[in-house]
């Protein structure tokens, strides 16, 4: 049986584990399995947990109090997903105990990415711009544009998101500046067409993640968070949309 403080402990460790999960971009179909087998791991008996992409609200049958926890951001970070679930096999091993997993955890959470990170995140969303536009639209010659246009783009969405913590500003302000790069590159004949180079240089920016999560919360019966992603990511097309549709406007 365990004491009030280690059950309260346990309980933390629970909530934390669930808000790095989802925070991270996690399906709620994985956040509640791994905090039913930390839990169960924890010793802790009768626990409930329900969860949602904004809170997250657990405890036990035994006892009259629940502990809640509140998501306010959410990004897609899978290495610190791969780092939670680690800690749950290890605690499920015996290896560590739940003031280990709890330690563990708020470093996990405390943990930042290098100042280089974004240059590479950035250097990497321009490969993948160039590569997609050539596989959807077969343009070879502006696929260079592609990569800059891409590139640049990411680069400014991950500043925005940084500089603003709104997420929709971002994606919209760097879709702006992805088509006005296509539109300068045409101009000065760098360039043959705006609409290959948009439409490699974009598909860093759209929500593959969160629809992907969306349908999987769907199928598994998760009726509140499947649809709250699914208008997230719906509300995110849309700003990358009319970002787009107001530069070929005046173009």
């Amino acid at each position: 049986m365990l004491t009030k403080r280690r059950q309260a402990l346990a309980l933390k460790m629970c909530l934390l584990a669930g808000r790095l999960l989802i925070e991270n971009g996690s399906n709620m179909e994985r956040v509640n399995d791994t905090l039913s087998r930390m839990a169960k791991n924890a010793g802790l008996h009768g626990f409930q947990a329900f969860t949602t992409v904004t809170g997250i609200v657990v405890g036990t049958i035994n006892e009259p109090h629940a502990q809640v926890i509140t998501i306010r951001h959410r990004k897609n970070n899978l290495s610190k997903i791969a780092d939670v679930n680690e800690v749950s096999r290890e605690l499920a091993r015996r290896k560590i105990d739940v003031p280990q997993a709890f330690a563990k955890l708020k470093k996990i959470d405390r943990h930042t990415s290098p100042k280089w990170q974004n240059w590479y995140e950035s250097f990497a969303a321009a490969i993948l711009s160039g590569a997609l536009m050539i596989v959807f639209t077969g343009n070879i010659a502006d696929s260079w544009a592609g990569f800059i246009a891409g590139g640049i783009g990411y680069g400014a969405f991950s500043y925005l998101l940084r500089k603003f913590k709104i997420q929709y500003l971002g994606e919209f302000c760097s879709s702006l500046i992805i088509g006005i790069l296509a539109v300068l590159f045409v101009k000065f004949r760098l360039a043959n067409n705006i609409n290959d180079i948009i439409i490699g240089a974009v598909m860093p920016l759209v929500p593959g993640v969160p629809l992907t999560n969306a349908a999987r919360d769907l199928v598994s019966g998760n009726l509140i968070s499947g649809p709250t992603r699914g208008i997230e990511a719906i509300l995110t097309a849309v700003s990358i949309g009319s970002a787009i549709v107001i530069v070929l406007h005046f173009n």
